[in-house]
């Protein structure tokens, strides 16, 4: 707990700072107010990142005097990070790297992480594909794309005040949790950094927006996410491989269906951004405080009553995967219900037939239009 906790006051200090010092200093500030995924009503520093991986990286520095091999160990996964969270970063500044770029650099952390870590896919409990991972360089491979996919898809979530920070930690105690149950000190020291890191984060970010993870946070998260899900995985073989499948399916079918739905519904590139992921149509149809209002109290809490409906929506996921890590069926079971879950709810609220209870209120101020 003591590494949970160094990481949380670091992170807490490091992002009040950064928050303190953006109105002097605006370069990566998001100023764009107007985007089709843009929810926020003033100009936000768009660096949490920073405060997270400085608090996990000194959390690890600390560690070195109470257990060097782990330090090590972890020191290294934050390393196989850097070019992730660096293009990440790029992006909040720039805003100019483009998709593509962004991608290769995503791989890149995998591939790192595969050869440095041995962070490979070694086994998805399925004979036929358990075989093909076994060939040399297959489970690195498959192990490169999966780290590139979620760490875009935790990106994709990553739409309104404290959404994917929490759901993300969320996902990183379950992943401590498991960790314990097996016995394995890297994969639970490498969660309780990044719950205390997130925490500090998520005090400024939730729910006021005083600062947003940005790309390079995301980017980090998911990452992060990814290796230690992996290395779960791959060192212990009594959890089963679908156990990462269902804790992280509610980022990952996320971005499968947006990439199914621009694609071949509307046609148009999936990097393109538009304004009806899931998380946007609640925002847009079921949470309808402050509908018709211009005030910017009234609006951010709108934006922050959207992320306790995707929390729920995650914990469908996170819950039963938790409870049966161990337990390949049932999680398969589960991971079906959420798939079904999910397309019952995002019909729903296209065609306009939310069910009552979810809808949170219905305020129109006329004087502020």
């Amino acid at each position: 707990m003591l590494n949970l906790t160094i990481s949380f006051i670091v992170s807490f200090l490091a992002t009040m700072f950064i928050v303190r010092v953006s109105h002097r200093h605006s370069a990566a500030a998001d100023r764009d107010l107007s985007g089709v995924q843009k929810f926020h009503v003033r100009p936000v520093p768009r660096i949490g990142g920073v405060g997270i991986v400085l608090g996990c990286c000194l959390a690890v520095a600390m560690l070195t005097t109470r257990d060097l091999p782990l330090a090590q160990h972890l020191a290294l996964l934050l390393a196989c990070s850097a070019v992730v969270f660096g293009i990440g970063l790029a992006e909040d500044f720039t805003q100019r790297i483009s998709p593509t770029v962004r991608l290769l650099c995503a791989l890149a952390g995998g591939a790192l992480g595969a050869v440095v870590l041995d962070a490979s896919l070694v086994r998805v409990d399925v004979p036929l594909v358990d075989a093909w991972l076994a060939l040399p360089l297959a489970g690195g491979l498959a192990a490169v794309v999966c780290v590139a996919a979620l760490v875009n898809a935790v990106n994709i979530i990553d739409g309104f005040n404290g959404l994917a920070a929490a759901a993300a930690m969320a996902m990183f105690a379950s992943l401590g949790y498991v960790a314990f149950k097996v016995g394995d000190p890297l994969v639970l020291g490498g969660a309780l950094i990044m719950i205390g890191a997130i925490l500090g984060f998520l005090v400024w970010n939730y729910p006021y927006g005083f600062i947003f993870l940005g790309d390079g946070g995301a980017y980090f998260l998911g990452f992060m996410l990814a290796e230690l899900g992996i290395l779960l995985v791959a060192r212990n073989p009594q959890v089963s491989a679908w156990y990462p499948a269902l804790l992280f399916i509610y980022p990952i079918f996320e971005t499968l269906f947006s990439i199914y739905r621009k694609r071949y519904l509307r046609g148009m590139s999936p990097s393109l951004p538009d304004g009806i992921h899931l998380h946007m149509l609640i925002y847009k149809r079921v949470i309808r405080w402050a509908v018709g209002s211009r005030n910017a109290r009234l609006l951010l809490r709108r934006n922050a009553s959207t992320s306790p409906y995707l929390w729920a929506l995650s914990l469908l996921a996170i819950v039963p995967a938790t409870a049966f890590w161990h337990q390949k069926f049932v999680l398969v079971g589960f991971l079906a219900v959420f798939v079904a879950v999910y397309l019952w709810l995002y019909t729903a609220i296209v065609r306009f037939r939310t069910p009552r209870w979810l809808v949170l209120r219905k305020y129109t101020d006329n004087r502020n239009r």
